[in-house]
C-alpha cells in the first residue's frame, strides 16, 4: 500500500509553471500554464486556449483566471 499521500494542493503546486488541461462544466477544454491558484481552486492560465473537440487549438485566450466552481477536472497536459 502507498503511504505517499498527496494532498490536492500539494498536487497544484507541482503543476504551477506546467502546462495542464482543464475540462470545464460546460464540456469545454481550455489547456495553458499554472501561473497561480487560491483556496477555492480558482485558477490563472497563461498562454491559455479554447481546444476544438479534436484537440487543435480553436481559440487564443492569453492570461485567464479560471472559477474553480466551473472545474471538473485538471490534467498534464
Amino acid at each position: 500500500m502507498n503511504m505517499n499521500h498527496e494532498r490536492p494542493f500539494d498536487l497544484l503546486n507541482k503543476a504551477i509553471g506546467q502546462q495542464v488541461l482543464i475540462r470545464l462544466k460546460n464540456g469545454s477544454d481550455i489547456r495553458g500554464k499554472v501561473q497561480s491558484f487560491d483556496v477555492h481552486m480558482n485558477i490563472v492560465l497563461e498562454g491559455a486556449e479554447e481546444l476544438d473537440d479534436g484537440g487543435s487549438t480553436k481559440t487564443k485566450l492569453g492570461v485567464i483566471l479560471l472559477r474553480g466552481g466551473n472545474i471538473l477536472f485538471i490534467s498534464p497536459a
